[in-house]
């Protein structure tokens, strides 16, 4: 006789997301790496990911909580390098904040522009917005090339962000281009590897929004 699956008798969605992180909670005991606001943000990226290992590699610093919380209950725009990451990003998080949601991809323009100059449309859609990311939110989960356009950018002068989430996924430049960030001075939160995606990059703003909400009640 198969062994009987016990299931979890959660079944409404605000249940089940609180009971996923009481689980977290419970299998990474104190102390934990993370405390507070960036532990918020820790542990709904191991939710996003259903991946606990992921601890060891993320970077999260408070200086770059602070600065995402203040710049989203300031009403910024969040740009995203794809509209996966975007969509991750919900109105009834977004909405009462007054922020913004702009994928690159959206761009007008953008592919005719990518070709021309032989880059990847994320790089062209990085070039074309850099000089309108002061005090923004730059939202990377995908494409390691936007993420080296954005610190290349940075490095020419262009205005900062006020955070930067920058997650690309792959075995192609992700890792590299994940360390060079980690390396910058640049207020950020990223997670080391070839690890990462939009829907994880997506968490980290989710995390703060929830933060800058809590804050304005």
């Amino acid at each position: 006789m198969p062994q009987t699956i016990e299931l979890d008798p959660t079944a409404a969605p605000q249940d089940i997301e609180n009971r996923s992180f009481a689980i977290i909670d419970a299998e990474i005991p104190e102390p934990r790496p993370f405390q507070g606001g960036l532990w918020q943000v820790a542990r709904r990226c191991v939710h996003t990911l259903g991946d606990t290992e992921i601890l060891a590699d993320l970077r999260l610093s408070g200086k770059g909580l602070a600065a995402g919380v203040k710049a989203l209950r300031r009403g910024c725009t969040v740009f995203t390098d794809t509209r996966m990451a975007a969509a991750g990003l919900p109105l009834r998080r977004m909405s009462p904040l007054c922020v913004t949601v702009t994928p690159l991809m959206a761009l007008p323009g953008l592919e005719d522009t990518a070709r021309r100059l032989g880059v990847t449309r994320s790089r062209a859609g990085v070039e074309a917005v850099a000089d309108k990311l002061a005090g923004q939110i730059m939202v990377i989960g995908n494409a390691p090339t936007a993420l080296l356009a954005l610190l290349e950018a940075l490095e020419r002068g262009a205005p900062a962000p006020a955070l930067i989430v920058g997650m690309p996924v792959g075995f192609v430049n992700a890792a590299q281009s994940k360390e060079l960030l980690h390396r910058s001075p640049w207020p950020h939160f990223t997670l080391l590897g070839r690890k990462g995606g939009s829907a994880v990059a997506s968490a980290c703003v989710n995390a703060l929004a929830e933060l800058a909400l809590a804050r304005r009640q």
